[in-house]
């Protein structure tokens, strides 16, 4: 896991790849209320942690160097393989990019990103008409874009995990969760009776496999 030039200290890349996640975030899920803002600027503060220990300081490889070149003698905190840091914490010596962790984050991040754009197109259209959204995502799951932001966040640590971003992961799925309870509170005012024969069907967060089992047969 060595043999790299070293790659930190490159504040403007950071800085470029953080802007350019943002606004792609921004432009799938187009923020129009408070509460979208807030969702948005949560995510917003993940990617810059995240871009600045990839790119800028490696804070989280500095504090475990010393514990994981004990357990993988070829690792080097200076290479920009090392952050990926998964392989090491389980003592793989392989390429990290093809590593289990590695692999699912792009399942994670491509599938949330994927989710957030095709809620907001089934939501606006719905919120348009001045009806409750059902549709797409919206049969599965009631708050389809939380949950793509959820799987982008969990993604991206899967894919470089930090210890900052380690701390801010739970602190945001929370936000989230706090966030849709406060949307379901103001759409049951809206829709009375008919949203909660919805909320009763259609989980919040998770889907049940039957219904994505009868999605993929339709």
């Amino acid at each position: 896991m060595n043999g790299d030039v070293p790659a930190y200290g490159l504040w403007f890349l950071a800085a470029l790849n953080a802007g350019i996640f943002i606004l792609f975030a921004f432009s799938f899920f187009k923020p129009n209320t408070t509460r979208d803002w807030r969702s948005l600027g949560a995510f917003s503060a993940f990617i810059v942690a995240l871009f600045a220990e990839m790119y800028g300081f490696p804070l989280t490889l500095y504090l475990l160097a010393g514990w994981v070149g004990s357990t993988v003698p070829a690792f080097d905190p200076l290479s920009h393989d090392a952050g990926h840091l998964w392989p090491a914490l389980f003592g793989w010596s392989m390429n990290p990019h093809f590593s289990p962790f590695h692999l699912l984050s792009y399942v994670f991040i491509g599938g949330g990103f994927i989710l957030i754009a095709k809620a907001w197109h089934v939501l606006y259209t719905a919120q348009r008409a001045g009806e409750l959204a059902t549709t797409g995502p919206y049969a599965h799951v009631r708050h389809p874009q939380y949950a793509g932001f959820a799987l982008i966040i969990i993604g991206f640590f899967l894919q470089w995990p930090t210890l900052v971003t380690g701390l801010m992961l739970p602190i945001l799925l929370v936000m989230y969760w706090r966030l849709a309870k406060s949307e379901e509170r103001e759409v049951d005012a809206a829709f009375g009776e008919k949203y909660r024969r919805y909320a009763s069907a259609v989980p919040a967060f998770l889907p049940r496999p039957a219904s994505l089992l009868r999605s993929s047969r339709g």
